[in-house]
């Protein structure tokens, strides 16, 4: 997703940040508590011996009026004592994934995808490791990037996986650097914004993919590349609508095409916008926000 879309996207998202003294000892039951509550990550800081702050940030659709009793009936009923109040508070001062990263915490997507931050070393696990250092929205997160992810993954994930994709808004990489671990051979990445475009060369880099990926500053109604037999798009549905005849000549036929980025009242116009180019091979929502994949006709 290009900067100038997330910024559109982000307008009408709010964040919460949510904070609670508890016993050093409970620090991980307590962190567990607010990941199970639908927090995107959690920070604690020691304050002394015996006591450490964890706050927590949260989106709009999980922090509700009923979040903080929630949560204080949830450590309670693990025997966790709280010192003072829990506060609840809004988060301002720009993006969330820049101002906030080092709450970010590795999510696992899909059958066997795991996204994590850099700075978290040493992760055990049988799935498929994607680094991301957030700068370019996908930071792995977002439904709309989860949607997406979900949707990918079993078109790649087989024995025979599309030699070639194209990957439309690129943000962080984050679709493009799965489709190559997932084992295809060659990705273009394309974002208007050069330095979204340095952020996703960077995380190409740290994942062991950069011979696989061309990263390229375009706008994706003008990217020059061959027909590719999947291409994923995570971006607005207006912009969706305005590329819809641009998709036909990006897909090869028999491909797939991955739209992601819509909010669930306009998927039925992106739907229409595409005409009978394409067969709607599948539609998932998730936190308001639809996935759609397509095979080319």
């Amino acid at each position: 997703m290009t900067r100038r879309a997330r910024r559109v996207a982000d307008a009408d998202r709010r964040y919460w940040q949510l904070a609670v003294v508890i016993p050093r000892s409970a620090s991980t039951t307590a962190a567990a508590v607010v990941r199970a509550r639908g927090a995107l990550g959690s920070l604690e800081q020691p304050l002394d011996d015996a006591r450490s702050s964890l706050t927590a940030l949260f989106d709009d659709a999980a922090a509700d009026d009923t979040l903080v009793d929630r949560v204080r009936r949830d450590l309670a009923a693990l025997g966790v004592p709280v010192s003072g109040n829990v506060r609840l508070m809004e988060v301002t001062g720009g993006d969330w994934a820049e101002a906030w990263p080092e709450y970010l915490f590795p999510i696992a997507i899909g059958r066997g995808l795991l996204v994590t931050p850099p700075w978290i070393e040493n992760v055990e696990t049988d799935r498929t490791v994607i680094v991301i250092e957030p700068g370019g929205f996908g930071t792995g997160h977002h439904p709309t990037t989860v949607g997406c992810l979900e949707a990918l993954e079993p078109l790649v994930a087989r024995r025979r996986a599309p030699r070639a994709a194209i990957d439309l808004g690129t943000g962080s990489g984050i679709l493009a650097i799965a489709a190559a671990r997932l084992g295809v051979r060659h990705v273009v990445a394309v974002d208007e914004d050069a330095g979204t475009i340095a952020c996703a060369t960077a995380n190409t880099a740290r994942n062991g993919v950069a011979d696989r990926i061309r990263c390229v500053v375009a706008d994706a109604a003008a990217v020059e590349a061959e027909p590719a037999p999947l291409v994923t798009a995570n971006l607005l549905a207006p912009i969706h609508r305005g590329l819809a005849a641009r998709y036909p000549a990006l897909v090869k036929r028999g491909g797939h095409l991955v739209l992601g980025g819509i909010e669930d009242r306009e998927a039925d116009d992106v739907l229409a916008s595409l005409g009978g180019r394409f067969t709607l091979r599948g539609r998932r929502t998730r936190e308001g926000w639809t996935t759609l994949v397509f095979s080319r006709v």
